[in-house]
């Protein structure tokens, strides 16, 4: 890996910049589109003044670039990624783009046939839906073309694994071994047939090898190349652990850290490891901050551990885990709060959701002060508890790109009645609820222009459906654009310096060669980054 201080080339230090000749776009404080031809960027990196055609340019700039006409707009900030599990995910094997368990299992055997020195097998980003299976995987299909070595592969959603024999053996997983609260293990026969659910999952991974400190740092760097190519300037990450933030450190003490990392831990224990008595201050320039605590309440909706107030259409018999008691959901949102920690809640199924909505509701009174409590996926809510968000002031931090990938399997899962609070922005938005947008990278590309195609009609990058699923809660341009930049700033305190490109905001900005604003959900899908610039510098050029 390059050194990332050496890619920031493109203006000299201490130095204004103006970029001019640009069809410039940012939204103002209030979320209003303001257009401009040109920008001065300040030796602090910070905007210094938006030029229209008519103003008088600065006659000896420092440093001046020619935007030859191309489209300016803020940098992306996905509002809800696990940044340390891209960077594995590019090192490890990658299932997510297999079709079928047959050419899964051809992915596997390969990867093992080519990296015989490695003890375990691991990977992610298996779908039994996207494979048509009808099923969970099991260890006998693993067992098939791995059964000398433990294989362990994490779902797409992060939320189940799927372990062959060799691996339940190292783990010492019986037919007597019992799921843990808020787990599943899936059984055959009255044995484990290899796929552990939530809480189950740690039943595994507390067997398999941990990354030493320099995979993790190995695995950052990849994940920041990428994510620079992506557009994404800015990230909230969730779920971080105290091993990942030395790795953020590490790179941040080499001058290795470009994009800005919003920090949530890893549930209390990794939040009061990193931050001790509140949330850090701003670090390196305001490239890294922890602002809060990630908690979960329920699992996934494609591993059926999202929790559903009524059972899955699917299967009549389940809906879902709650991971945490009513007790414990409070006092952990009482322990982060009363050190002023934000508190963001995975919650994905429509019981998980209104549980969060009720703790906050108990919490609110006792606990003064802007809070900002941020629920995250928000997929599916029942439609009575949409005006509970508005107001409590909770943020629907939401991912557009889940709604053309989960369609059907919502589909299935919930039935056609149970749709209409499904993945509802416009409902979200009219009801006053503020929306921040992400792609949940790894489990999605972090890749923002598909969420906001998404985002703006319903369909998915064939088109389909015609028309858009459920065309109602699409969201117009401008509210998919301040999903990735304002409001997801202002989801995690830091719209005091990103977000806009307004001055005295932080120069984070990305050269496109279309404008969002008048493109077709199909341009837009395709828009690419041609430059990605951060704090007045450029650190990505496409083709160099």
């Amino acid at each position: 890996m390059i050194a990332l201080a050496a890619l920031a080339l493109a203006a000299p230090a201490q130095a204004d910049t103006l970029v001019d000749n640009v069809n410039g776009i940012t939204l103002d404080k209030d979320g209003k589109v303001v257009r401009f031809t040109g920008m001065v960027i300040g030796t602090d990196g910070k905007v210094k003044q938006l030029l229209d055609r008519k103003d008088k340019r600065p006659e000896r700039p420092d440093f001046k670039e020619d935007g030859k006409g191309r489209t300016l707009i803020p940098g992306m900030i996905d509002a809800h990624g696990h940044l340390m599990g891209l960077g594995l995910s590019l090192m490890l094997l990658d299932l997510s783009d297999t079709r079928s368990l047959a050419e899964a299992q051809a992915a596997i055997k390969k990867y093992a046939d080519e990296n015989p020195e490695l003890p375990w097998i691991i990977g992610r980003g298996w779908n039994q839906e996207k494979w048509g299976l009808g099923r969970f995987p099991t260890a006998a299909d693993l067992d098939a073309v791995v059964p000398d070595r433990p294989v362990w592969l994490e779902r797409v959603d992060g939320h189940a694994g799927w372990a062959n024999s060799a691996a339940m053996t190292a783990a010492k997983i019986t037919a007597a071994t019992k799921a843990p609260e808020g787990g599943r293990i899936e059984m055959v026969d009255g044995k484990p047939a290899g796929v552990f659910v939530d809480a189950a999952v740690a039943l595994i991974d507390s067997a398999k090898p941990k990354p030493l400190a320099r995979d993790l740092d190995r695995a950052f760097l990849a994940a920041q190349q990428q994510l620079l190519a992506q557009g994404i300037t800015a990230i909230a990450d969730m779920g971080t652990t105290i091993q990942e933030w030395q790795a953020y450190r590490r790179a941040g003490d080499k001058h290795q850290l470009a994009i800005r990392v919003l920090s949530y831990g890893g549930d209390i224990d990794n939040m009061a490891l990193i931050a001790g008595p509140g949330p850090t201050p701003w670090l390196y320039d305001d490239k890294l901050r922890m602002v809060g605590v990630k908690l979960y309440l329920d699992g996934a909706l494609g591993s059926r551990g999202a929790w559903l107030k009524a059972p899955y259409a699917d299967a009549p018999g389940q809906k879902g885990l709650p991971l945490l008691t009513p007790a414990q959901l409070r006092n952990k949102m009482v322990r982060a709060s009363m050190d002023k920690f934000q508190v963001a809640i995975h919650a994905i199924g429509d019981a998980a959701n209104a549980e969060a909505l009720d703790a906050i509701t108990d919490l609110t009174a006792d606990l003064p002060g802007e809070r900002r409590w941020r629920i995250e996926h928000a997929q599916i809510v029942d439609p009575a508890d949409i005006p509970r968000f508005a107001k409590l002031g909770v943020i629907a931090s939401m991912q557009p790109i889940h709604q053309p990938s989960d369609r059907l399997m919502a589909e299935a899962r919930l039935g056609p009645d149970r749709l209409k609070g499904a993945y509802a922005w416009r409902s979200m938005e009219n009801a006053g609820v503020r929306l921040a947008f992400g792609s949940d990278v790894p489990v999605e590309s972090a890749n923002p222009f598909p969420g906001i195609a998404a985002a703006i009609s319903r369909t998915d990058a064939q088109g389909q459906p015609f028309g858009g699923w459920h065309p109602e809660e699409a969201v117009s341009r401008e509210t998919a654009l301040d999903g990735f930049t304002r409001s997801a700033a202002y989801a995690a305190f830091a719209e005091d310096r990103l977000g806009t490109l307004m001055p005295g905001m932080r120069a984070d900005f990305l050269i496109v060669d279309t404008d969002l604003l008048l493109a077709s959900p199909e341009d837009i899908r395709k828009m690419v980054p041609l430059e990605t610039w951060i704090g007045g510098y450029r650190y990505y050029k496409k083709g160099s």
